[in-house]
Protein backbone atom coordinates (compact mmCIF):
# COMPACT_ATOMS: atom_id res chain seq x y z
CA UNK A 1 0.00 0.00 0.00
CA UNK A 2 1.30 3.46 -0.87
CA UNK A 3 1.95 5.47 2.30
CA UNK A 4 -0.39 8.39 3.04
CA UNK A 5 1.99 11.32 2.69
CA UNK A 6 1.32 14.73 4.26
CA UNK A 7 3.39 17.89 3.99
CA UNK A 8 3.27 20.02 7.13
CA UNK A 9 4.06 23.67 6.38
CA UNK A 10 5.81 25.42 9.27
CA UNK A 11 6.86 29.04 9.55
CA UNK A 12 10.64 28.51 9.51
CA UNK A 13 13.01 29.27 6.65
CA UNK A 14 12.27 27.37 3.44
CA UNK A 15 14.14 27.39 0.13
CA UNK A 16 12.20 25.85 -2.76
CA UNK A 17 14.53 23.40 -4.51
CA UNK A 18 14.02 20.59 -7.00
CA UNK A 19 14.55 18.05 -4.19
CA UNK A 20 11.91 19.73 -2.06
CA UNK A 21 9.42 19.77 -4.93
CA UNK A 22 10.06 16.08 -5.60
CA UNK A 23 9.77 15.29 -1.89
CA UNK A 24 6.37 16.97 -1.55
CA UNK A 25 4.93 15.96 -4.93
CA UNK A 26 1.60 14.17 -4.62
CA UNK A 27 1.27 14.69 -0.89
CA UNK A 28 -1.66 16.20 0.96
CA UNK A 29 -0.85 19.27 3.06
CA UNK A 30 -1.67 21.04 6.30
CA UNK A 31 -0.32 24.49 7.19
CA UNK A 32 0.59 25.59 10.70
CA UNK A 33 -0.03 29.32 11.22
CA UNK A 34 2.54 31.37 9.21
CA UNK A 35 3.68 28.21 7.41
CA UNK A 36 0.92 29.04 4.94
CA UNK A 37 3.27 31.64 3.40
CA UNK A 38 5.20 28.76 1.77
CA UNK A 39 2.18 27.25 0.03
CA UNK A 40 2.25 29.41 -3.10
CA UNK A 41 5.96 28.86 -3.76
CA UNK A 42 5.48 25.09 -3.50
CA UNK A 43 2.31 25.09 -5.58
CA UNK A 44 0.42 23.51 -2.67
CA UNK A 45 -3.15 24.18 -1.52
CA UNK A 46 -3.44 22.85 2.04
CA UNK A 47 -6.63 21.15 3.09
CA UNK A 48 -6.40 22.67 6.58
CA UNK A 49 -4.80 25.73 8.17
CA UNK A 50 -4.36 25.32 11.93
CA UNK A 51 -2.89 27.34 14.78
CA UNK A 52 -3.41 30.36 17.00
CA UNK A 53 -2.72 32.71 14.06
CA UNK A 54 -0.51 35.02 16.08
CA UNK A 55 2.05 35.12 13.25
CA UNK A 56 -0.27 35.28 10.22
CA UNK A 57 -1.12 38.80 9.10
CA UNK A 58 -4.39 39.93 7.53
CA UNK A 59 -2.93 39.90 4.01
CA UNK A 60 -1.92 36.23 4.28
CA UNK A 61 -5.30 35.26 5.69
CA UNK A 62 -7.08 37.15 2.89
CA UNK A 63 -4.97 35.32 0.29
CA UNK A 64 -6.39 31.90 1.26
CA UNK A 65 -10.16 32.23 1.83
CA UNK A 66 -10.87 28.78 0.41
CA UNK A 67 -8.75 26.86 2.96
CA UNK A 68 -10.49 25.64 6.10
CA UNK A 69 -9.09 27.38 9.18
CA UNK A 70 -9.05 25.83 12.64
CA UNK A 71 -8.15 28.33 15.34
CA UNK A 72 -6.64 27.36 18.69
CA UNK A 73 -6.15 29.58 21.75
CA UNK A 74 -2.75 31.18 22.26
CA UNK A 75 -2.53 29.49 25.68
CA UNK A 76 -2.72 26.00 24.17
CA UNK A 77 -0.52 23.16 25.47
CA UNK A 78 1.15 22.34 22.12
CA UNK A 79 2.90 24.21 19.31
CA UNK A 80 1.09 24.96 16.07
CA UNK A 81 3.40 22.48 14.34
CA UNK A 82 2.54 19.67 16.73
CA UNK A 83 -1.15 20.41 16.27
CA UNK A 84 -0.77 20.29 12.48
CA UNK A 85 1.04 16.94 12.71
CA UNK A 86 -1.71 15.55 14.93
CA UNK A 87 -4.33 16.70 12.43
CA UNK A 88 -2.44 14.92 9.62
CA UNK A 89 -2.24 11.70 11.63
CA UNK A 90 -5.97 11.91 12.38
CA UNK A 91 -6.51 12.04 8.60
CA UNK A 92 -4.47 8.88 8.02
CA UNK A 93 -0.91 10.13 7.55
CA UNK A 94 1.84 7.52 7.71
CA UNK A 95 4.57 9.68 6.12
CA UNK A 96 5.23 13.26 7.24
CA UNK A 97 7.31 15.87 5.39
CA UNK A 98 7.78 18.72 7.82
CA UNK A 99 8.80 21.73 5.73
CA UNK A 100 10.21 24.84 7.38
CA UNK A 101 11.28 22.81 10.43
CA UNK A 102 15.02 23.59 10.40
CA UNK A 103 16.72 26.86 11.29
CA UNK A 104 14.81 30.08 11.75
CA UNK A 105 14.76 32.52 14.65
CA UNK A 106 13.63 30.04 17.33
CA UNK A 107 16.23 27.38 18.07
CA UNK A 108 13.95 25.95 20.77
CA UNK A 109 11.30 25.23 18.14
CA UNK A 110 13.86 23.72 15.75
CA UNK A 111 15.17 21.37 18.46
CA UNK A 112 11.63 20.44 19.47
CA UNK A 113 10.89 19.46 15.87
CA UNK A 114 13.77 16.94 16.04
CA UNK A 115 12.55 15.51 19.35
CA UNK A 116 8.96 15.27 18.15
CA UNK A 117 10.11 13.59 14.93
CA UNK A 118 12.08 10.97 16.87
CA UNK A 119 8.97 10.18 18.90
CA UNK A 120 6.94 9.83 15.71
CA UNK A 121 9.51 7.45 14.18
CA UNK A 122 9.34 5.27 17.29
CA UNK A 123 5.57 5.16 16.81
CA UNK A 124 6.05 3.81 13.28
CA UNK A 125 5.77 6.95 11.14
CA UNK A 126 8.18 7.91 8.37
CA UNK A 127 9.39 11.48 8.92
CA UNK A 128 11.65 13.96 7.16
CA UNK A 129 12.30 17.53 8.29
CA UNK A 130 13.44 19.98 5.63
CA UNK A 131 14.40 23.55 4.91
CA UNK A 132 14.91 22.80 1.22
CA UNK A 133 18.67 23.20 1.68
CA UNK A 134 18.94 20.73 4.57
CA UNK A 135 17.07 17.50 5.27
CA UNK A 136 16.85 15.69 8.61
CA UNK A 137 15.90 12.01 8.89
CA UNK A 138 15.25 10.66 12.40
CA UNK A 139 15.84 6.97 13.03
CA UNK A 140 15.95 4.67 16.05
CA UNK A 141 16.44 1.08 17.26
CA UNK A 142 16.83 -1.65 14.63
CA UNK A 143 16.40 0.63 11.63
CA UNK A 144 18.11 1.44 8.35
CA UNK A 145 18.03 4.53 6.17
CA UNK A 146 18.84 4.66 2.48
CA UNK A 147 19.25 8.15 1.09
CA UNK A 148 19.92 9.43 -2.41
CA UNK A 149 22.67 12.03 -2.17
CA UNK A 150 24.97 13.40 -4.87
CA UNK A 151 28.64 12.50 -4.61
CA UNK A 152 30.43 15.02 -2.43
CA UNK A 153 27.38 16.17 -0.44
CA UNK A 154 27.86 16.76 3.28
CA UNK A 155 25.94 14.84 5.93
CA UNK A 156 26.17 14.19 9.66
CA UNK A 157 24.72 11.68 12.10
CA UNK A 158 23.65 13.27 15.38
CA UNK A 159 23.22 10.93 18.32
CA UNK A 160 20.41 11.94 20.66
CA UNK A 161 21.51 9.01 22.84
CA UNK A 162 24.54 6.76 22.86
CA UNK A 163 24.42 4.66 19.67
CA UNK A 164 25.22 0.98 19.26
CA UNK A 165 25.76 -0.94 16.04
CA UNK A 166 26.04 2.19 13.88
CA UNK A 167 27.00 1.40 10.28
CA UNK A 168 27.55 4.04 7.58
CA UNK A 169 28.07 2.85 4.00
CA UNK A 170 29.29 4.55 0.81
CA UNK A 171 30.79 7.55 2.61
CA UNK A 172 34.27 9.01 2.86
CA UNK A 173 34.34 7.96 6.50
CA UNK A 174 32.48 4.65 6.71
CA UNK A 175 31.72 2.87 9.99
CA UNK A 176 30.79 -0.72 10.74
CA UNK A 177 28.97 -1.81 13.89
CA UNK A 178 30.32 1.24 15.72
CA UNK A 179 29.48 2.36 19.27
CA UNK A 180 29.14 6.14 19.46
CA UNK A 181 29.29 7.75 22.88
CA UNK A 182 26.58 10.26 23.70
CA UNK A 183 27.79 13.75 22.81
CA UNK A 184 30.62 12.55 20.53
CA UNK A 185 31.34 14.59 17.37
CA UNK A 186 32.84 11.57 15.58
CA UNK A 187 29.99 11.42 13.03
CA UNK A 188 29.83 15.12 12.17
CA UNK A 189 30.75 16.33 8.64
CA UNK A 190 30.92 13.16 6.59
CA UNK A 191 30.91 13.18 2.77
CA UNK A 192 28.67 11.02 0.58
CA UNK A 193 30.21 9.00 -2.23
CA UNK A 194 26.77 8.82 -3.82
CA UNK A 195 23.64 7.20 -2.31
CA UNK A 196 24.33 6.29 1.32
CA UNK A 197 22.85 3.87 3.82
CA UNK A 198 22.97 4.13 7.60
CA UNK A 199 21.82 1.45 10.02
CA UNK A 200 21.56 1.29 13.78
CA UNK A 201 21.07 -1.48 16.35
CA UNK A 202 20.18 0.64 19.34
CA UNK A 203 19.70 4.31 20.10
CA UNK A 204 18.05 7.44 18.72
CA UNK A 205 19.67 9.56 16.04
CA UNK A 206 19.06 12.08 13.27
CA UNK A 207 20.83 12.04 9.91
CA UNK A 208 21.23 15.65 8.77
CA UNK A 209 22.02 15.95 5.06
CA UNK A 210 23.03 18.99 2.99
CA UNK A 211 22.45 17.83 -0.59
CA UNK A 212 23.62 21.12 -2.13
CA UNK A 213 26.69 21.60 0.07
CA UNK A 214 29.94 20.30 -1.45
CA UNK A 215 32.29 22.26 0.80
CA UNK A 216 33.74 19.03 2.21
CA UNK A 217 34.49 17.48 -1.18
Amino acid sequence: MKPASFTILLGGHLTVTDRLKALTAGSRAIAADSGMRHASALGIVPELWAGDFDSSDAALIAQWPIVERRTYPATKAATDGEIAVAEAIARGATRLIVAGALGGERSDHALQHHLNALGLVEDGFEVVLTSGEEEAYPFADESELELELPKGALFSVLGFTALEGLTIRNARYPLTDFSLAFGSSRTISNVAEGPISVSLTRGRAVLLARPYDFSGA
